[in-house]
């Protein structure tokens, strides 16, 4: 257990929690062995020279409150670049906001393909080849900020509804604005919160939720949310203090949603437009219906959760903080 050096701050410290982070990192370790393999094979074949390696992750673990949620431990990816032909100065940490949309126009910049050519909608990223060629720690004028968003992730809510989300990470703050915070977030409780896979993690917290002094947990994975959302992200990386209330930040929470608000409608996403219902009337490619189905007791293929997480209505708290 003491391999592990820190537990967040949203899970409880326990030996389950520990036994089961300690299995996931040894799920990454297996992931590097093969990585090592790679690149091994690459040299073996006079091509790790000149080959762009990128690794990089999905959005967070398959935890509670991180799997398809909208926080810091959920947007921050690690994100490694190898290049030994290509990029100078190795071994650079590169601060400004990357993207997994900045991936196309840099693949097409190194083919010497025009955007125009490719018949592809229109590129909103930009390319990283900026800092291949950089000596100091970034990009003069890139990015300051990211958005971040959600619609749908996974089923599980009547009428197989989404939970929208959107968000901006500027200068070391999150603003998340949930705009339907009637919703649960990680999906219904009798449905077994479907947004969130089957793990011990997660059955601890669902099994304690009842105990003295451990509702905060359940709340911080599963329970309601308010419709602002506001995290220090530098002091509070795990976002559990929301400071949306406090008085010293209004400043700072209209600002960034002024700037989220711009942009998006710029977009033209119609969440912001007003149109944010159709999202919801997009058909499910799979287990479309599952909340009906499953309350009028149709079996249903629920293998990626436990049997234990679904509840009965009764059981679950709500409410918001």
């Amino acid at each position: 257990m003491s391999d592990i050096d820190q537990v967040p701050a949203f899970w409880p410290d326990c030996d389950t929690v520990r036994t089961d982070m300690l299995d996931y990192a040894f799920e990454i370790e297996y992931f590097d062995q093969h990585l090592a393999k790679m690149l091994a094979i690459l040299e073996e074949k006079n091509l790790l020279e000149n080959t762009l390696i990128i690794v990089t992750a999905d959005n967070g673990m398959p935890f509670p409150k991180v799997k398809g949620q909208t926080y810091e431990i959920n947007n921050h990816l690690p994100l490694d670049m190898m290049w030994p032909a290509g990029i100078q100065n190795p071994g650079r940490f590169i601060e400004p906001f990357v993207n997994f949309i900045d991936f196309a126009p840099t693949f097409l910049e190194l083919a010497g393909i025009k955007q125009n050519e490719t018949g592809m909608q229109s590129i909103t990223g930009e390319s990283l080849t900026g800092f291949f060629n950089q000596s100091d720690l970034g990009v003069s004028g890139y990015r300051d900020h990211t958005l971040i968003g959600k619609e749908r992730h996974d089923v599980g809510r009547p009428h197989d509804q989404g939970y929208p989300v959107r968000g901006i990470i500027k200068d070391n703050y999150l603003y998340v604005e949930n705009f339907k915070p009637d919703r649960w977030p990680a999906g219904n409780p009798e449905t077994g919160y479907l947004n969130t896979d089957g793990s011990p993690t997660k059955t601890y917290i669902l099994d304690h939720q009842k105990t003295p002094g451990m509702s905060q947990y359940w709340q911080w994975s599963f329970g309601l949310r308010p419709v602002i959302e506001l995290y220090k992200i530098d002091n509070d990386p795990f976002c559990i203090q929301n400071l949306a209330q406090e008085d010293s930040t209004q400043l700072i929470q209209a600002e960034l949603k002024k700037q989220m608000y711009a942009e998006l409608t710029a977009q033209g996403d119609p969440r912001i437009l007003g149109k944010g219902d159709i999202f919801d009337q997009y058909k499910v490619t799979q287990n479309a219906d599952f909340y009906e189905r499953y309350m009028a007791g149709e079996k249903l293929n629920t293998g990626w959760v436990n049997d234990s997480d679904f509840e009965i209505l009764e059981k679950a708290d709500s409410g918001a903080n």
